[in-house]
């Protein structure tokens, strides 16, 4: 959906001069009304005002983004203004706002997440925000951004231009395993690059809202050959005969012209995809076992994330809604008022599928379709703690999180095992194999082995769970375990330690749910919010320490660690290594601590702020985030020196 689509001319004022933020989104909401996209006027001014008093919405770079989801929107839509003198919007940065969009969002649906994500992008180029402000008319004001959306997102005004017969043409697969910010940056650090290098390029982002820019069969024959920058599988079986480098996504943000020279070069294997090949599965010729590993558990990983976090919120929501009504804290909290009760049965319909499509999708990368079955019925088994005695489930095999990632590795394996025994059957049997023999066979093997291992796994599970609760109760033992878990997520924002420290605390938060997993996770995000806060605060507040690029898009990371997305802290993590990752990690580290240390806990595993209600003694925690953020920025001010300003 393009900007162009949501925002009409109606829809825009130049050259406005509100006296206050009150001021300004009145007038803006005024102009949704002119437009015609209310239903109820007050209702959805309530909603933009309520979002505004979880904390300001401007960004910096005199620049503000106010938007709200409410029943009074009758479609989505946008509204601008432009504002020469500027208002003071309680911006990060202290600099009042001269730009400011107005989102309104229906209720179904993230919309409001994908114009703001694009937003976001667009606005981090300087000369187009520039531009805008300097807009005369709407109609210029208009085309300036029709003119960027062409030039940033070409593929939705036009097909792509075939290639060049004088030079080369590469394509790009990006994918991360929550499809949010690393799959984006690295798919515009590579076009940047191609762009750079005079290589015609297109990348294909499998974003968490699916599979964009999609590479076309005649783009895949012609072009010399495919980078895939992934930390998930990618279907690859389209890419038959091509060369093909598959790496990490983190190469895509920090190596993009590396990997373009490799298609270049010649540099690239040339993927063979055979019929018992995974037709989901990367190319592993220039791949280690352990990263086939990584990648494996990260497709697990992605698809399981949406029911953890979606299914967990509607959890807490119940527990708070009982709480509110004075309901007793026993065994039917939770579930003590009917509203309560159906906020937690739908919550924990959808957080009872976690382990089922954790162990599927990861039997999935292996063996592709066949593994699926298998892998999904080996962590509801896991899960219920089926045994050979108590094949119904035994609370005391239940092996959880820890079983089912056995069952999904071991499954998949498994499933490529029997497949490739199956390639001698008939010809005659071909058509049988993927919807009776696969299944059947697998199923039998899925239900011996996971009776075999989970009584040992249940055994393991219990005592972690145990070991955790005991912890709890003593101070000297769970704080430290809080930093640790917190200080992971700073270690390298968003790859394997910080997928590591995540996965665990949702896990313990799933397997079983009592204060002392709520402690952890509440480590764990605030351990992720640190690293952006605290870039954020260095860029604004100790500006000859950065460039003004950096300056310029440093207060975005406000935003981005109010909503738990420490990606928005790699890319000066990439350019200064050594003096923002041990900074990071020493106020992550602090900030899980003091949370531990106050008692804080978290229902909900994931939102940042947006779960603010969900958080056990809220003040303490933000005050354990402000302390790890500013630990985060005086150090990294003591490390960075400063750079002479151009």
């Amino acid at each position: 959906m393009r900007i162009t689509d949501l925002l009409k001319k109606q829809g825009i004022s130049i050259g406005a001069t509100p006296g206050s933020k009150r001021e300004a989104i009145d007038l803006l909401v005024n102009l949704h009304q002119k437009c015609g996209n209310l239903k109820d006027v007050s209702a959805y001014k309530d909603g933009i005002l309520a979002r505004e008093g979880m904390g300001t919405t401007a960004i910096g770079m005199e620049v503000a983004i106010p938007h709200a989801k409410s029943e009074a929107v009758k479609a989505p839509a946008l509204t601008a203004i432009t504002v020469p003198g500027g208002v003071d919007y309680e911006s990060p940065d202290g600099a009042p706002c001269k730009l400011i969009f107005m989102i309104a969002a229906t209720t179904d649906g993230d919309v409001h997440l994908e114009v703001l994500a694009r937003l976001m992008q667009m606005l981090m180029h300087e000369d187009f925000t520039a531009k805008l402000k300097a807009a005369k008319t709407p109609e210029e004001f208009l085309k300036v951004i029709d003119d960027q959306e062409s030039v940033q997102f070409p593929d939705e005004v036009k097909e792509a231009a075939p290639a060049q017969s004088s030079g080369y043409r590469v394509l790009a697969v990006t994918a991360c395993p929550t499809g949010i910010a690393h799959t984006y940056m690295a798919a515009e650090a590579l076009a940047k690059a191609g762009e750079q290098m005079g290589i015609t390029i297109k990348v294909e982002t499998n974003g968490s809202g699916g599979a964009k820019n999609v590479l076309t069969a005649e783009e895949i024959a012609g072009c010399d050959g495919i980078i895939i920058a992934a930390d998930k599988s990618v279907e690859t079986a389209r890419f038959n005969g091509k060369p093909v480098y598959s790496t990490k996504v983190a190469d895509g943000i920090h190596k993009p012209e590396e990997l373009i020279n490799k298609i270049i070069n010649g540099e690239a294997p040339v993927f063979h995809s055979d019929k018992a090949a995974s037709a989901s599965a990367g190319p592993a010729d220039n791949e280690s076992f352990g990263r086939k590993l990584y990648k494996h558990l990260m497709n697990g990983v992605s698809h399981m994330l949406p029911f953890v976090v979606a299914g967990g919120i509607f959890i807490a929501i119940a527990f708070l809604i009982d709480a509110a009504m004075g309901a007793p804290q026993d065994g039917n909290f939770g579930s003590a008022t009917p509203v309560a009760a159906w906020f937690k049965a739908i919550g924990g319909a959808a957080f009872g599928f976690m382990l089922p499509i954790l162990s599927g999708f990861i039997a999935m990368s292996i063996a592709d379709r066949p593994g699926l079955l298998v892998g999904i019925v080996g962590g509801s088994l896991a899960a219920v703690g089926s045994t050979f005695a108590a094949p119904g489930g035994d609370s005391t095999s239940v092996s959880g999180f820890l079983g089912a990632l056995l069952a999904g590795f071991l499954a998949g394996w498994l499933m490529k095992m029997l497949e490739k025994l199956c390639d001698n059957l008939p010809r005659a049997l071909e058509g049988i194999k993927p919807v009776l023999i696969y299944p059947l066979a697998g199923l039998g093997i899925v239900g011996v082995m996971m009776c075999a291992v989970n009584p040992i796994m249940g055994l393991i599970n219990t005592g972690m769970t145990n070991g955790v609760t005991e912890m709890s109760k003593n101070p000297a033992l769970i704080v430290p375990l809080c930093a640790l878990l917190a200080s992971m997520m700073a270690i390298d924002m968003g790859g394997p330690f910080n997928k590591a420290a995540y996965v665990t605390a949702a896990g313990l938060l799933a397997n079983s749910p009592n204060n002392a997993t709520y402690m952890i996770m509440a480590a764990v995000m605030i351990g992720g919010m640190v690293p952006p806060i605290a870039i954020a605060l260095s860029t604004t507040i100790f500006k000859n320490r950065w460039s003004a690029d950096e300056r310029k898009n440093g207060p975005v990371n406000f935003i981005m660690g109010l909503s738990f997305i420490t990606e928005g802290a790699i890319p000066y993590a990439a350019g200064h290594p050594l003096q923002v990752i041990p900074s990071c990690i020493v106020g992550s580290a602090a900030a899980g601590a003091l949370s531990a240390l106050f008692g804080c806990t978290l229902m909900a595993p994931h939102g940042g702020i947006f779960v603010l209600p969900t958080i056990g003694n809220p003040l303490l925690y933000f005050l354990a985030l402000a302390i790890g953020s500013a630990l985060g920025m005086i150090m990294l001010t003591i490390l960075k020196r400063p750079i002479e300003q151009k």
